[in-house]
């Protein structure tokens, strides 16, 4: 492809709307445009990306047994009422109705419409494993579309499905796609890690996310150096303090004006933010019109993990209790509560607190706190007790009790155990050897392909644009002549091209009439991972090699260039596929 007449709009400022860097070089590159908000239109350059990334999914979905098919985005809502989701999945669900007033979803997983077409089409367990898969573009109303591409309304996933005959098929099938994941991101180029995570409205007991290390990630993760254990902050966990084994002193009423805050208390007090015990209140939504106030606690120098929370009670939403919700079970206010005493209120405590002594908490009196309280003893019997903390830095890995560091993350794929979850509530069975009815065991498996390029480039780049892996790169080479109008240098450069061309390279020739300086920010803004320059040394029968990622340059004839771009090529290639 020449330059010339390549469609690719770059920028050279960083664009104001951008919010990571991923954005910034995807706008400046020509990678991508904004359409709407959380809507954009891939460009070329990006589409050769995705297109790649894709490829190398689809060879390791195929090496383990997967079958590509493609299902409609349409769905009709009777399949979302049938599995239980058509409520419970919130807003985020596109929702909208034909001329004929008939209700359909835009989706943004396909559960419901792979296991209506296998319950409809396989009865035999002859066909298990069933592992079908698609590429397809998927849709979230998402409330804040951030950070171009990585938080979109509209963006491109790979769903594989798994259908077995037992837990004991379901959960080979869930390691074959582990293993597969792990392939697919390596020849990615991304440094990753596996981390346990909560299923969210997926649904299944068991599922692990794929997360690339990145500053600018939304999520969290917590991690262990020493024994490796990591998982997402939604569902981490850490090793407890023993009980405390201490003399039990009497309670006492204390006057706190004005103190609102932990760390306001524990100033105040003269003690550590550990000895004094945090207070949440929410408002818990169910389904129906069901609902009821929440009053939460953790150790001071914890934070309430809601999704451990809202898994606990089950409910669908936790919302912020307001002002004259949190009046309604204590008369103290915000700032003053705790556990002894509430009214009408859910209590659940975090285990933490359980194992203290003489601590401090909220009087449910306005400017008053208790101290030496004993949770054993003292709070209400009624009381819920579970593990509700966030885990933080330094927390000790419940695995082996080394520290633990919480780094942002960004989450590029998902799988999850779904047992029977959607088989049972859509009454899918296959008949077994015996000729009984059983319900598939299922599994589901995504990753977000413009996730996955925007990842990459999060990790891989430099103030000059982006570094791309040889693996994903829209062009594995660029041939610049430094001078188009020098005649012995546009028919070498235009000599390599061709060549490198009749070879299968996927290259890129820069035939604009440009200064050097302009072809050569383009060329490392769009990441190309070689570049062969035609310039002053070809007075000496020479051209240029460079390395993007290295920044390395060697010298060689014209006659050797076109070896030496196929040999660097498959040595790269090489070792990120060993």
């Amino acid at each position: 492809m020449r330059v010339s007449r390549l469609f690719f709009p770059s920028l050279r400022e960083n664009p104001k709307e951008a919010e990571t860097v991923s954005h910034v070089f995807m706008l400046r590159a020509g990678l991508v445009r904004k359409l709407a908000s959380g809507i954009y239109t891939l460009l070329p350059i990006g589409y050769r990306v995705v297109k790649k990334i894709e490829n190398i999914i689809r060879e390791e979905m195929d090496a383990k047994g997967g079958q590509e098919l493609f299902m409609p985005a349409l769905q009709p809502a009777e399949l979302w009422l049938e599995s239980g989701r058509w409520y419970d999945y919130g807003p985020e669900l596109m929702r909208l109705e034909d001329r004929k007033e008939r209700t359909f979803a835009l989706g943004p997983t396909h559960e419901e419409v792979i296991t209506t077409l296998v319950r409809d089409n396989n009865r035999s367990y002859r066909k298990l494993p069933l592992l079908l898969y698609q590429i397809q573009v998927k849709f979230r109303d998402e409330i804040r579309p951030r950070f171009g591409v990585m938080r979109a309304r509209e963006f491109i996933m790979k769903d594989l499905y798994s259908f077995d005959r037992d837990e004991e098929g379901m959960n080979r099938s869930y390691d074959a796609m582990y293993d597969a994941y792990c392939r697919i991101f390596k020849r990615c180029g991304l440094d990753y890690r596996v981390v346990e995570a909560d299923s969210g409205a997926i649904g299944g007991d068991v599922s692990h996310e794929f997360m690339v290390l990145a500053d600018t990630g939304e999520a969290e993760i917590a991690f262990c150096d020493s024994c490796g254990y990591a998982s997402n902050l939604e569902k981490a966990t850490d090793q407890l303090d023993p009980p405390e084994d201490a003399q039990e002193m009497d309670i006492q009423e204390v006057y706190t004006p004005n103190i609102k805050t932990i760390e306001e208390l524990a100033n105040f007090l003269a003690i550590d933010k550990s000895r004094t015990v945090k207070a949440v209140v929410y408002e818990a939504i169910y389904s129906g019109e069901k609902w009821n106030i929440v009053a939460a606690f953790v150790r001071g120098d914890y934070d309430i993990n809601e999704i451990k929370l809202k898994n606990l009670l089950g409910c669908l939403y936790l919302n912020p209790a307001t002002e004259e919700e949190v009046l309604s079970i204590t008369p103290g206010g915000g700032g003053f509560i705790g556990p002894i005493g509430l009214k009408d209120a859910v209590v659940v405590v975090d285990e933490s607190v359980m194992r203290m002594k003489n601590v401090v908490v909220g009087a449910n009196k306005e400017n008053y706190h208790l101290k030496n309280v004993n949770p054993q003893k003292d709070f209400p019997d009624d009381m819920k007790v579970a593990d509700i903390r966030k885990v933080h830095d330094g927390s000790k890995c419940p695995k082996c009790g080394f520290p633990m560091k919480v780094r942002r993350g960004i989450e590029v794929g998902h799988i999850f155990k779904l047992g029977t979850k959607y088989s049972e509530a859509m009454n899918a069975t296959f008949l077994d050897e015996n000729g009984e009815k059983k319900y598939y065991v299922m599994g589901c498996y995504g990753i977000g392909v413009e996730r996955t390029m925007a990842a990459v480039i999060e990790q891989l780049h430099d103030d000059k644009g982006i570094i791309w892996p040889m693996t994903i790169a829209p062009y594995h080479v660029i041939v610049v002549s430094v001078v188009v109008k020098d005649e012995q240098q546009r028919e070498t450069a235009e000599r390599i091209y061709s060549e490198l061309i009749n070879r299968g390279v996927e290259v890129l020739i820069d035939d604009r009439d440009e200064s050097p300086g302009v072809k050569f920010n383009d060329a490392d803004i769009m990441g190309i991972p070689l570049r062969v320059t035609v310039g002053k040394y070809l007075k000496e029968g020479k051209v240029e090699l460079r390395w993007r990622r290295s920044g390395e340059v060697k010298l060689y004839s014209v006659n050797e260039i076109v070896d030496a771009v196929e040999l660097a090529i498959k040595k790269e290639i090489d070792e990120i596929n060993s």
